[in-house]
């Protein structure tokens, strides 16, 4: 094939995303997008697509074809660890991972089981519940809340601007700009406060932490507010999407329910890695090229959008056996997990991630193990965060 007969993608293809991906992995290992992006399918590519030799992330280019270019969410955008390279992004990044660190998160492990522990009592034997808002949807921005030290009675509207801000993400629509503007210049305002108690009053907390590593590095005070709620947006919607993916499969699969519920704690981890890569929350991550880059047998030429196809590269037969079947027993997992990313922007919340969706499904499956499917997710979407559009459980 020429570069030319590369197939081109469509949104929402009716087969389904997965079906629809193997049937243009069938035909050949990379696709096109409707953006112009160079889709691989293959596990092998990530590395090399990741490589900041070979090409760099995304920045501002996408606020361009939104036509934003003032105003919060620009300034959001343009401080942003995810949307920079290089220095820049080095700057930004080192004082977060310096402080939001593995130990940490596993030390929230006892918060998470407690709070989990309370939403199913909350909700068990009363019937369907609304599971993505009322049980996924409440551990991610609960955590972090904790981690910041954000008052219970500040909860509410500290939610509300996690849910409008988020937007700013995905592909939002003029009408949703005012609402997001407004949500995200009170949150920018929230997390300059908290900042400035911790510098007044210092704690032994993360903020503490991470105030005093911020001015070691010399971030503004733009970089250094934008950063925290960088991190808070990153986690909520992904992690809320990837709890109910993989409880859902759980209970469409009786039998592997059946072996998490004889044994949460010793299963917890195997359960969350197959759900990640099962049913990614993520479809693709694009990058643009600095040279010329090899791609399925192609040369694709520099400043092209290229892209690691997720809900391709976790099917990839080539690493895993039986790559359509859900199976928590699983044991050809890779070392690192795709969904998180690769190289110097791989996800810096990861460990919280895991912590948040090990311990929940744990504790569903210990003191809810009669829990019913009501109504399935539907989780869509090719590249960016996937969309869900909901989810009811009954648990008992």
């Amino acid at each position: 094939m020429t570069i030319e007969d590369i197939p081109v993608m469509i949104l929402d293809p009716p087969e389904g995303d997965h079906a629809y991906i193997k049937s243009l992995r069938a035909r050949s290992p990379v696709a096109r997008s409707l953006i112009g992006a160079y889709m691989s399918f293959r596990h092998a590519d990530a590395d090399r697509i990741f490589d900041d030799q070979a090409s760099r992330q995304i920045e501002l280019e996408i606020m361009a074809l939104r036509g934003v270019a003032d105003g919060p969410i620009f300034d959001l955008m343009k401080g942003a660890m995810l949307t920079s390279n290089g220095e820049t992004h080095r700057r930004r990044r080192q004082p977060v991972a310096r402080t939001f660190a593995f130990k940490l998160m596993d030390g929230m492990r006892g918060a998470i089981r407690d709070l989990a522990t309370e939403l199913v009592a909350a909700h068990r034997n009363k019937g369907p519940m609304d599971f993505m808002n009322d049980f996924a949807g409440q551990i991610p921005p609960r955590m972090i809340a904790r981690i910041l030290g954000v008052p219970e009675s500040d909860l509410p509207r500290f939610m509300q601007w996690i849910g409008d801000t988020a937007r700013a993400f995905q592909l939002f629509t003029l009408e949703e700009r005012p609402r997001m503007e407004a949500s995200l210049t009170a949150f920018n305002a929230y997390v300059g406060e908290l900042l400035d108690a911790r510098r007044a009053d210092p704690r032994d907390d993360f903020l503490t932490e991470y105030a005093r590593a911020t001015a070691e590095d010399g971030l503004d005070e733009n970089e250094v507010r934008t950063q925290v709620i960088g991190l808070i947006l990153a986690g909520s919607e992904t992690t809320r999407t990837s709890m109910c993916a993989i409880l859902a499969l759980l209970l469409q699969h009786p039998e592997q329910w059946r072996a998490f519920c004889a044994d949460p704690d010793g299963l917890k981890k195997q359960v969350v890695n197959e759900g990640l890569r099962y049913e990614p929350v993520v479809g693709a991550i694009p990058r643009f090229l600095k040279q010329d880059f090899e791609l399925g047998g192609h040369t694709i030429p520099q400043g092209s959008l290229v892209a690691i196809s997720l809900l391709g590269a976790l099917r990839d037969p080539e690493v895993y056996a039986n790559p359509d079947a859900f199976d928590i027993a699983r044991t050809d997992h890779t070392r690192w997990h795709l969904v998180f990313g690769a190289g110097a922007h791989r996800c810096l919340g990861e460990a919280l991630a895991r912590a948040e969706l090990e311990e929940s499904l744990a504790i569903i499956a210990r003191d809810a193990p009669g829990a019913t499917l009501i109504t399935a997710p539907n989780i869509r979407g090719l590249g960016g965060i996937r969309r869900i559009d909901g989810m009811e459980v009954a648990l008992a």
